[in-house]
Protein backbone atom coordinates (compact mmCIF):
# COMPACT_ATOMS: atom_id res chain seq x y z
CA UNK A 1 0.00 0.00 0.00
CA UNK A 2 0.61 3.79 -0.65
CA UNK A 3 -0.91 6.26 1.00
CA UNK A 4 0.54 9.93 -0.30
CA UNK A 5 -0.69 13.30 -0.36
CA UNK A 6 -1.29 13.55 -4.51
CA UNK A 7 -3.10 9.90 -6.32
CA UNK A 8 -0.94 10.51 -9.57
CA UNK A 9 2.32 10.13 -6.52
CA UNK A 10 0.43 7.31 -5.32
CA UNK A 11 0.10 5.57 -8.27
CA UNK A 12 3.94 6.06 -8.99
CA UNK A 13 4.69 4.12 -5.79
CA UNK A 14 2.30 1.24 -6.69
CA UNK A 15 3.94 0.95 -10.18
CA UNK A 16 7.42 -0.13 -8.45
CA UNK A 17 5.62 -2.65 -6.07
CA UNK A 18 4.02 -4.05 -9.29
CA UNK A 19 7.60 -4.25 -10.66
CA UNK A 20 8.81 -6.75 -8.53
CA UNK A 21 10.20 -3.37 -6.12
CA UNK A 22 9.92 -3.53 -2.03
CA UNK A 23 8.69 -0.13 -0.06
CA UNK A 24 12.23 1.27 -0.73
CA UNK A 25 11.58 1.51 -4.42
CA UNK A 26 8.35 2.42 -3.99
CA UNK A 27 8.73 5.63 -1.52
CA UNK A 28 11.93 6.68 -3.75
CA UNK A 29 9.19 6.86 -6.93
CA UNK A 30 6.70 8.26 -4.90
CA UNK A 31 9.31 11.19 -3.64
CA UNK A 32 10.06 11.94 -7.13
CA UNK A 33 6.62 12.05 -8.59
CA UNK A 34 5.45 14.30 -5.47
CA UNK A 35 8.20 16.61 -6.19
CA UNK A 36 6.83 17.05 -9.42
CA UNK A 37 2.99 16.71 -9.24
CA UNK A 38 3.08 18.74 -5.66
CA UNK A 39 5.89 21.17 -6.57
CA UNK A 40 4.83 23.86 -3.64
CA UNK A 41 5.22 21.28 -1.15
CA UNK A 42 8.65 19.31 -1.80
CA UNK A 43 10.96 18.01 -4.89
CA UNK A 44 14.68 18.06 -6.11
CA UNK A 45 15.26 21.42 -4.42
CA UNK A 46 14.04 20.17 -0.99
CA UNK A 47 14.58 17.69 1.37
CA UNK A 48 13.07 15.29 4.17
CA UNK A 49 13.51 12.42 6.08
CA UNK A 50 12.55 8.88 5.48
CA UNK A 51 12.23 6.43 8.33
CA UNK A 52 12.66 2.91 7.17
CA UNK A 53 11.73 -0.70 9.02
CA UNK A 54 13.95 -3.04 7.30
CA UNK A 55 11.88 -6.54 7.63
CA UNK A 56 14.84 -8.86 7.16
CA UNK A 57 16.91 -7.06 9.52
CA UNK A 58 14.18 -6.45 12.16
CA UNK A 59 15.71 -3.00 12.34
CA UNK A 60 14.73 1.32 11.92
CA UNK A 61 16.78 3.52 10.45
CA UNK A 62 16.55 6.82 9.22
CA UNK A 63 17.79 8.67 6.12
CA UNK A 64 18.43 12.01 6.92
CA UNK A 65 18.36 13.90 3.54
CA UNK A 66 17.26 17.42 5.08
CA UNK A 67 19.31 20.24 3.57
CA UNK A 68 22.24 22.15 4.42
CA UNK A 69 23.34 25.71 4.69
CA UNK A 70 26.29 27.03 2.23
CA UNK A 71 29.20 27.86 3.23
CA UNK A 72 29.08 31.47 2.17
CA UNK A 73 26.14 31.44 4.48
CA UNK A 74 28.73 32.26 7.07
CA UNK A 75 28.44 32.07 10.81
CA UNK A 76 25.50 33.86 12.62
CA UNK A 77 24.67 34.97 9.21
CA UNK A 78 21.50 37.96 9.77
CA UNK A 79 19.53 37.82 6.48
CA UNK A 80 17.86 41.02 5.14
CA UNK A 81 13.94 41.14 5.27
CA UNK A 82 12.61 38.27 3.37
CA UNK A 83 15.89 36.96 1.98
CA UNK A 84 15.77 34.21 3.94
CA UNK A 85 12.03 33.48 2.01
CA UNK A 86 12.14 34.63 -1.39
CA UNK A 87 14.76 34.50 -3.80
CA UNK A 88 17.73 32.17 -4.25
CA UNK A 89 19.68 33.53 -1.51
CA UNK A 90 16.90 31.52 0.61
CA UNK A 91 17.77 28.26 -0.43
CA UNK A 92 20.15 25.54 1.41
CA UNK A 93 21.63 23.02 -0.47
CA UNK A 94 18.92 20.55 -1.43
CA UNK A 95 18.80 16.91 0.48
CA UNK A 96 16.40 14.90 -1.59
CA UNK A 97 18.35 13.49 -4.42
CA UNK A 98 20.98 11.91 -2.18
CA UNK A 99 18.21 10.60 0.09
CA UNK A 100 16.48 8.70 -2.83
CA UNK A 101 19.65 7.66 -4.45
CA UNK A 102 20.64 6.72 -0.82
CA UNK A 103 17.37 4.54 -0.86
CA UNK A 104 17.60 2.62 -3.90
CA UNK A 105 21.43 2.12 -3.67
CA UNK A 106 21.21 0.30 0.05
CA UNK A 107 17.89 -0.95 0.37
CA UNK A 108 15.79 -1.07 -3.79
CA UNK A 109 15.60 -4.06 -5.50
CA UNK A 110 15.15 -2.07 -8.95
CA UNK A 111 16.91 0.76 -11.06
CA UNK A 112 17.67 3.86 -10.77
CA UNK A 113 15.85 4.65 -14.63
CA UNK A 114 12.83 2.15 -13.27
CA UNK A 115 11.77 4.20 -9.91
CA UNK A 116 12.88 7.41 -11.87
CA UNK A 117 10.66 6.96 -14.74
CA UNK A 118 7.27 7.92 -13.31
CA UNK A 119 8.49 11.56 -12.34
CA UNK A 120 10.07 11.45 -15.72
CA UNK A 121 6.52 11.16 -17.73
CA UNK A 122 4.85 13.42 -15.23
CA UNK A 123 6.91 16.33 -15.54
CA UNK A 124 6.94 16.09 -19.21
CA UNK A 125 3.95 15.16 -19.69
CA UNK A 126 2.07 17.45 -17.84
CA UNK A 127 -0.47 17.48 -14.86
CA UNK A 128 -3.38 19.13 -14.21
CA UNK A 129 -3.34 21.90 -11.44
CA UNK A 130 -6.17 21.00 -8.84
CA UNK A 131 -7.84 23.16 -6.80
CA UNK A 132 -5.50 23.09 -3.81
CA UNK A 133 -2.54 23.84 -6.35
CA UNK A 134 -3.99 27.17 -8.11
CA UNK A 135 -4.83 27.91 -4.36
CA UNK A 136 -0.76 27.84 -3.04
CA UNK A 137 -0.47 29.14 -6.70
CA UNK A 138 -2.12 32.45 -6.12
CA UNK A 139 -1.08 32.63 -3.05
CA UNK A 140 2.52 32.93 -3.83
CA UNK A 141 2.78 33.89 -7.58
CA UNK A 142 3.80 37.29 -6.64
CA UNK A 143 7.50 36.17 -5.59
CA UNK A 144 8.26 34.04 -8.53
CA UNK A 145 11.10 34.56 -10.29
CA UNK A 146 10.56 34.69 -14.46
CA UNK A 147 11.58 30.77 -14.84
CA UNK A 148 8.85 30.02 -11.86
CA UNK A 149 6.22 31.85 -13.37
CA UNK A 150 6.81 30.36 -16.63
CA UNK A 151 6.02 26.96 -14.87
CA UNK A 152 3.62 27.76 -12.71
CA UNK A 153 1.59 30.31 -13.04
CA UNK A 154 -1.74 28.40 -14.11
CA UNK A 155 -5.18 28.14 -13.17
CA UNK A 156 -7.01 25.38 -12.05
CA UNK A 157 -7.73 22.67 -14.72
CA UNK A 158 -4.76 24.12 -17.08
CA UNK A 159 -1.50 21.83 -17.67
CA UNK A 160 1.91 22.36 -16.04
CA UNK A 161 4.90 20.74 -18.07
CA UNK A 162 8.24 20.95 -16.94
CA UNK A 163 10.67 20.02 -19.70
CA UNK A 164 13.85 21.33 -18.00
CA UNK A 165 13.08 19.15 -14.80
CA UNK A 166 12.34 16.26 -17.02
CA UNK A 167 16.02 17.08 -18.19
CA UNK A 168 17.08 16.85 -15.22
CA UNK A 169 15.79 13.71 -13.69
CA UNK A 170 16.51 11.56 -16.92
CA UNK A 171 20.43 12.37 -15.84
CA UNK A 172 19.88 11.48 -12.70
CA UNK A 173 18.47 8.76 -13.83
CA UNK A 174 21.47 7.55 -15.83
CA UNK A 175 24.31 9.06 -13.12
CA UNK A 176 22.89 9.63 -9.87
CA UNK A 177 23.86 11.68 -7.32
CA UNK A 178 27.17 11.81 -9.54
CA UNK A 179 25.44 14.12 -11.63
CA UNK A 180 23.91 15.86 -9.48
CA UNK A 181 26.09 16.96 -7.05
CA UNK A 182 29.41 16.72 -8.55
CA UNK A 183 28.44 16.64 -12.89
CA UNK A 184 25.97 18.51 -15.02
CA UNK A 185 23.49 19.36 -13.20
CA UNK A 186 25.49 20.36 -10.48
CA UNK A 187 27.40 22.96 -12.30
CA UNK A 188 23.89 24.28 -14.36
CA UNK A 189 22.99 24.34 -10.46
CA UNK A 190 25.99 26.43 -9.38
CA UNK A 191 26.06 28.74 -11.96
CA UNK A 192 22.31 29.75 -12.21
CA UNK A 193 22.94 30.45 -8.44
CA UNK A 194 25.59 32.52 -8.67
CA UNK A 195 24.18 34.68 -11.56
CA UNK A 196 21.18 35.25 -9.73
CA UNK A 197 22.59 36.13 -5.62
CA UNK A 198 22.02 32.46 -4.47
CA UNK A 199 24.37 31.23 -1.93
CA UNK A 200 25.06 27.18 -3.21
CA UNK A 201 28.29 26.72 -4.80
CA UNK A 202 29.69 23.66 -6.37
CA UNK A 203 31.54 23.21 -4.12
CA UNK A 204 28.61 22.96 -1.23
CA UNK A 205 26.85 20.53 -4.05
CA UNK A 206 30.13 18.25 -4.20
CA UNK A 207 30.25 18.18 -0.19
CA UNK A 208 26.62 17.08 0.79
CA UNK A 209 25.84 13.67 1.70
CA UNK A 210 22.33 12.00 2.95
CA UNK A 211 23.12 10.59 6.03
CA UNK A 212 21.81 7.64 8.37
CA UNK A 213 20.82 7.86 12.14
CA UNK A 214 19.34 6.10 14.75
CA UNK A 215 16.03 6.84 14.95
CA UNK A 216 14.27 7.97 18.10
CA UNK A 217 12.76 5.11 20.22
CA UNK A 218 10.84 5.15 23.18
CA UNK A 219 8.16 2.70 25.02
CA UNK A 220 4.79 3.96 26.14
CA UNK A 221 2.21 1.82 27.97
CA UNK A 222 2.97 -1.31 25.84
CA UNK A 223 3.61 0.68 22.46
CA UNK A 224 6.73 1.11 20.96
CA UNK A 225 7.26 4.50 19.73
CA UNK A 226 10.01 5.13 16.84
CA UNK A 227 9.80 8.83 15.32
CA UNK A 228 12.87 11.01 13.29
CA UNK A 229 15.90 11.95 15.26
CA UNK A 230 17.72 15.31 14.86
CA UNK A 231 18.06 17.18 12.79
CA UNK A 232 14.43 16.97 13.04
CA UNK A 233 12.66 17.71 16.63
CA UNK A 234 9.94 15.40 16.11
CA UNK A 235 10.89 12.17 17.90
CA UNK A 236 12.38 14.04 20.97
CA UNK A 237 9.87 16.29 21.36
CA UNK A 238 7.45 13.10 21.00
CA UNK A 239 9.32 10.94 23.60
CA UNK A 240 9.58 14.45 25.85
CA UNK A 241 5.30 14.63 25.77
CA UNK A 242 4.96 10.97 26.66
CA UNK A 243 7.85 10.83 28.95
CA UNK A 244 6.17 13.46 30.94
CA UNK A 245 3.11 11.15 30.96
CA UNK A 246 4.55 8.19 31.67
CA UNK A 247 2.67 7.47 34.58
CA UNK A 248 -0.42 8.85 33.91
CA UNK A 249 -3.62 6.93 32.58
CA UNK A 250 -4.83 9.12 30.01
CA UNK A 251 -7.56 7.11 28.52
CA UNK A 252 -9.44 6.78 32.44
CA UNK A 253 -9.29 10.74 32.52
CA UNK A 254 -12.16 13.22 31.60
CA UNK A 255 -11.94 14.78 28.46
CA UNK A 256 -10.79 18.22 30.02
CA UNK A 257 -8.40 16.92 32.20
CA UNK A 258 -7.14 15.14 29.67
CA UNK A 259 -7.08 17.86 27.37
CA UNK A 260 -5.60 19.97 29.75
CA UNK A 261 -2.75 17.87 30.67
CA UNK A 262 -1.27 17.77 26.96
CA UNK A 263 -1.79 21.07 26.57
CA UNK A 264 0.75 22.03 29.53
CA UNK A 265 2.69 18.88 28.30
CA UNK A 266 3.14 20.21 24.70
CA UNK A 267 4.18 23.63 26.50
CA UNK A 268 7.07 22.15 28.10
CA UNK A 269 8.31 20.06 25.20
CA UNK A 270 8.31 22.95 23.32
CA UNK A 271 10.00 24.95 24.93
CA UNK A 272 12.57 22.95 25.68
CA UNK A 273 12.86 22.03 21.88
CA UNK A 274 13.51 25.57 21.03
CA UNK A 275 15.65 26.10 23.85
CA UNK A 276 18.18 22.81 23.49
CA UNK A 277 17.80 21.22 19.91
CA UNK A 278 19.60 21.90 16.74
CA UNK A 279 21.78 19.78 14.23
CA UNK A 280 23.41 16.85 16.59
CA UNK A 281 26.62 17.44 14.45
CA UNK A 282 26.82 20.94 15.65
CA UNK A 283 25.18 21.08 19.11
CA UNK A 284 25.63 19.56 22.20
CA UNK A 285 22.44 17.98 24.31
CA UNK A 286 22.19 18.04 27.30
CA UNK A 287 22.76 14.57 28.19
CA UNK A 288 19.46 14.55 30.90
CA UNK A 289 17.29 15.98 28.01
CA UNK A 290 15.24 12.71 28.39
CA UNK A 291 15.87 11.42 31.83
CA UNK A 292 12.54 10.11 33.21
CA UNK A 293 13.36 11.89 36.60
CA UNK A 294 14.01 15.03 34.45
CA UNK A 295 10.92 15.00 32.60
CA UNK A 296 9.04 13.32 36.07
CA UNK A 297 9.90 16.91 37.53
CA UNK A 298 8.64 18.71 35.05
CA UNK A 299 5.38 17.07 34.83
CA UNK A 300 5.22 18.04 38.65
CA UNK A 301 4.88 21.43 37.65
CA UNK A 302 1.84 20.73 35.82
CA UNK A 303 -1.52 21.32 38.16
CA UNK A 304 -4.98 19.99 37.17
CA UNK A 305 -6.45 23.07 38.21
CA UNK A 306 -4.89 25.87 36.03
CA UNK A 307 -2.76 26.70 33.34
CA UNK A 308 1.16 27.71 34.17
CA UNK A 309 1.66 30.67 31.91
CA UNK A 310 4.55 29.94 29.46
CA UNK A 311 7.30 32.61 30.96
CA UNK A 312 6.17 31.18 34.24
CA UNK A 313 8.05 28.13 33.41
CA UNK A 314 11.59 27.99 34.32
CA UNK A 315 13.55 29.71 31.40
CA UNK A 316 11.85 31.51 28.62
CA UNK A 317 13.64 29.87 25.43
CA UNK A 318 11.55 31.17 22.30
CA UNK A 319 9.99 29.06 20.31
CA UNK A 320 10.74 28.77 16.14
CA UNK A 321 8.61 27.35 13.32
CA UNK A 322 9.11 26.36 9.73
CA UNK A 323 7.25 26.48 6.48
CA UNK A 324 3.41 24.66 6.31
CA UNK A 325 4.06 23.52 3.03
CA UNK A 326 5.73 20.29 3.05
CA UNK A 327 4.29 16.58 2.47
CA UNK A 328 3.95 13.47 3.76
CA UNK A 329 3.56 9.18 2.43
CA UNK A 330 3.53 6.12 3.89
CA UNK A 331 4.60 2.74 2.58
CA UNK A 332 4.01 -0.58 3.33
CA UNK A 333 5.06 -3.78 1.02
CA UNK A 334 4.04 -7.41 1.30
CA UNK A 335 7.32 -8.64 3.08
CA UNK A 336 6.60 -6.32 5.90
CA UNK A 337 9.40 -3.23 4.94
CA UNK A 338 7.79 0.43 5.71
CA UNK A 339 8.27 3.76 4.96
CA UNK A 340 7.19 6.76 6.47
CA UNK A 341 8.51 9.83 5.02
CA UNK A 342 8.19 13.65 5.38
CA UNK A 343 9.70 15.89 2.68
CA UNK A 344 9.42 19.86 2.63
CA UNK A 345 10.28 22.99 0.65
CA UNK A 346 9.81 25.21 3.64
CA UNK A 347 7.37 27.71 2.43
CA UNK A 348 4.17 27.67 -0.32
CA UNK A 349 7.15 26.88 -3.40
CA UNK A 350 9.93 27.33 -1.15
CA UNK A 351 11.82 30.17 -1.94
CA UNK A 352 9.92 30.75 -5.24
CA UNK A 353 12.95 30.52 -7.77
CA UNK A 354 13.16 28.01 -9.87
CA UNK A 355 16.55 27.25 -11.90
CA UNK A 356 16.35 28.17 -15.49
CA UNK A 357 18.55 25.44 -16.71
CA UNK A 358 17.50 22.52 -14.83
CA UNK A 359 14.15 23.20 -13.75
CA UNK A 360 14.63 22.54 -9.92
CA UNK A 361 12.66 24.96 -7.55
CA UNK A 362 14.71 25.31 -4.96
CA UNK A 363 13.74 25.04 -0.92
CA UNK A 364 13.61 28.42 1.40
CA UNK A 365 15.11 26.11 4.18
CA UNK A 366 17.60 29.07 5.81
CA UNK A 367 14.32 30.68 7.13
CA UNK A 368 14.46 27.65 8.95
CA UNK A 369 17.48 28.83 10.96
CA UNK A 370 17.59 31.50 13.24
CA UNK A 371 18.68 34.06 10.53
CA UNK A 372 17.80 37.14 12.11
CA UNK A 373 18.10 36.73 15.91
CA UNK A 374 16.05 38.66 17.84
CA UNK A 375 13.00 38.88 15.18
CA UNK A 376 10.58 36.67 13.95
CA UNK A 377 11.01 34.88 11.03
CA UNK A 378 8.00 33.52 8.02
CA UNK A 379 5.69 32.68 10.87
CA UNK A 380 6.48 36.00 13.40
CA UNK A 381 8.15 33.51 15.89
CA UNK A 382 11.48 33.99 16.99
CA UNK A 383 13.90 31.54 17.12
CA UNK A 384 16.55 29.68 19.36
CA UNK A 385 20.16 30.15 19.29
CA UNK A 386 21.07 26.40 19.17
CA UNK A 387 19.86 26.63 15.84
CA UNK A 388 21.58 29.26 14.74
CA UNK A 389 22.96 29.71 11.10
CA UNK A 390 26.43 28.12 10.31
CA UNK A 391 28.07 26.39 7.43
CA UNK A 392 27.08 22.93 6.13
CA UNK A 393 24.89 22.89 9.36
CA UNK A 394 21.28 21.32 8.67
CA UNK A 395 18.14 23.51 10.34
CA UNK A 396 16.05 22.37 13.06
CA UNK A 397 12.83 20.69 11.52
CA UNK A 398 9.58 19.21 13.31
CA UNK A 399 9.26 16.93 10.20
CA UNK A 400 8.07 13.88 12.25
CA UNK A 401 7.79 10.25 10.15
CA UNK A 402 6.79 7.75 12.77
CA UNK A 403 5.98 4.29 13.33
CA UNK A 404 3.30 3.34 16.61
CA UNK A 405 4.00 -0.77 17.30
CA UNK A 406 1.60 -2.11 19.11
CA UNK A 407 1.07 -6.13 20.27
CA UNK A 408 -1.54 -6.63 17.23
CA UNK A 409 -1.59 -3.19 15.49
CA UNK A 410 1.04 -0.97 13.36
CA UNK A 411 0.24 2.37 12.80
CA UNK A 412 2.68 4.14 9.60
CA UNK A 413 2.26 8.49 10.47
CA UNK A 414 3.23 11.44 9.45
CA UNK A 415 1.89 14.77 8.07
CA UNK A 416 3.05 18.22 7.06
CA UNK A 417 2.25 21.84 8.84
CA UNK A 418 4.79 23.19 10.39
CA UNK A 419 5.82 23.42 13.88
CA UNK A 420 1.97 21.81 14.50
CA UNK A 421 3.62 18.72 13.10
CA UNK A 422 4.32 17.30 16.47
CA UNK A 423 1.15 17.76 18.11
CA UNK A 424 -0.68 16.34 15.31
CA UNK A 425 1.53 12.99 15.35
CA UNK A 426 1.22 12.60 19.28
CA UNK A 427 -2.84 13.51 19.03
CA UNK A 428 -2.93 10.52 16.32
CA UNK A 429 -1.05 8.14 17.72
CA UNK A 430 -3.18 8.86 21.41
CA UNK A 431 -5.86 8.01 19.25
CA UNK A 432 -4.22 5.18 17.87
CA UNK A 433 -3.64 3.71 21.81
CA UNK A 434 -5.69 4.86 23.05
CA UNK A 435 -9.37 5.34 21.68
CA UNK A 436 -11.75 2.64 20.44
CA UNK A 437 -13.14 4.66 17.76
CA UNK A 438 -12.91 4.32 13.45
CA UNK A 439 -9.04 4.30 12.78
CA UNK A 440 -9.94 7.43 9.96
CA UNK A 441 -10.95 9.26 13.13
CA UNK A 442 -7.25 9.34 14.85
CA UNK A 443 -6.07 11.72 11.35
CA UNK A 444 -9.57 13.70 10.38
CA UNK A 445 -10.96 14.52 13.99
CA UNK A 446 -10.20 18.26 14.46
CA UNK A 447 -6.42 19.37 16.42
CA UNK A 448 -5.11 21.22 18.80
CA UNK A 449 -1.38 22.80 19.31
CA UNK A 450 0.75 24.82 21.92
CA UNK A 451 3.89 25.46 21.27
CA UNK A 452 5.20 27.19 24.34
CA UNK A 453 5.10 30.66 22.69
CA UNK A 454 2.76 32.28 21.45
CA UNK A 455 0.98 31.31 25.14
CA UNK A 456 -2.22 30.28 23.16
CA UNK A 457 -3.90 27.01 22.39
CA UNK A 458 -4.29 27.22 18.85
CA UNK A 459 -7.14 24.53 17.37
CA UNK A 460 -9.43 23.36 14.50
CA UNK A 461 -13.56 23.38 14.36
CA UNK A 462 -14.60 20.82 16.59
CA UNK A 463 -11.45 20.16 18.85
CA UNK A 464 -13.22 21.11 22.02
CA UNK A 465 -16.67 20.61 23.18
CA UNK A 466 -18.35 23.88 24.42
CA UNK A 467 -18.38 21.89 28.02
CA UNK A 468 -14.47 21.25 27.66
CA UNK A 469 -13.80 24.56 25.64
CA UNK A 470 -15.34 26.18 28.64
CA UNK A 471 -13.37 24.48 31.42
CA UNK A 472 -10.27 25.02 30.03
CA UNK A 473 -10.91 28.48 29.37
CA UNK A 474 -11.80 28.40 33.48
CA UNK A 475 -8.08 27.06 34.12
CA UNK A 476 -6.79 30.24 32.39
CA UNK A 477 -5.68 28.42 28.80
CA UNK A 478 -6.29 31.12 25.66
CA UNK A 479 -8.15 29.40 22.81
CA UNK A 480 -7.70 30.74 19.50
CA UNK A 481 -9.57 29.08 16.64
CA UNK A 482 -7.36 29.16 13.57
CA UNK A 483 -9.00 30.29 10.71
CA UNK A 484 -8.21 27.21 8.21
CA UNK A 485 -7.72 23.20 8.61
CA UNK A 486 -4.01 22.45 9.22
CA UNK A 487 -2.01 19.51 8.44
CA UNK A 488 -2.48 16.71 5.55
CA UNK A 489 -2.01 13.42 7.35
CA UNK A 490 -1.10 10.19 5.29
CA UNK A 491 -1.85 7.02 7.81
CA UNK A 492 -1.32 3.22 7.03
CA UNK A 493 -3.19 0.80 9.84
CA UNK A 494 -1.46 -2.46 9.66
CA UNK A 495 -3.72 -5.59 11.75
CA UNK A 496 -1.08 -7.95 12.11
CA UNK A 497 -3.80 -10.41 13.49
CA UNK A 498 -6.20 -9.86 10.54
CA UNK A 499 -3.51 -9.43 7.91
CA UNK A 500 -5.14 -6.19 6.58
CA UNK A 501 -4.31 -2.82 5.78
CA UNK A 502 -6.56 0.18 6.16
CA UNK A 503 -5.05 3.59 4.49
CA UNK A 504 -6.17 6.68 5.68
CA UNK A 505 -5.42 9.58 3.64
CA UNK A 506 -6.79 13.03 5.12
CA UNK A 507 -10.03 14.71 4.57
CA UNK A 508 -7.84 17.88 4.10
CA UNK A 509 -5.97 17.32 1.43
CA UNK A 510 -6.13 15.43 -1.75
CA UNK A 511 -4.56 12.24 -1.18
CA UNK A 512 -5.32 8.87 -1.95
CA UNK A 513 -4.36 5.08 -0.39
CA UNK A 514 -3.88 3.05 -3.22
CA UNK A 515 -3.35 -1.06 -2.76
CA UNK A 516 -1.16 -3.18 -5.26
CA UNK A 517 -3.86 -5.84 -6.79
Amino acid sequence: MVVAAQPLAAQAGIEMLAKGGNAFDAAAATALALGVVEPGSSGLGGGGFFLLYIAKEKRFVMIDAREASPRLAGHGEVFAARSSIDGPQAAAVPGLAAGVARLVTTYGRLKRSEITAPAIRLAEDGFTVSPRLASMIQWRHEAFNEAARALFFKNEGELIRQPALAATLRRFAAHGTADFYRGETALRLARDMQRDGGLIRLADLARYRALERQPVTFDYHGFQVVSAALPSSGGMTLAHIFGQLRDDQLQSLPMADRDHLLIEAMKRAYRDRNRYLGDADFVTIPRDYLKPQRLAELRSGITMDHATPSLDIQGTGEMLSEGQDTTHFSVIDGDGNMVSATLSVNYGFGSAYVSPSTGILLNDEMDDFATRPGKGNAYGLVQGLANSVEPGKRMLSSMTPTFVIGPERTLIVGTPGGSRIISMVLLATLGFMLDASPADSWVNAPRFHHQFLPDVVQFEAGAFSDVVAAELKKRGHALQQVAHPYGNMEAILVDHSRQALTGIPDRRGEGAALTME
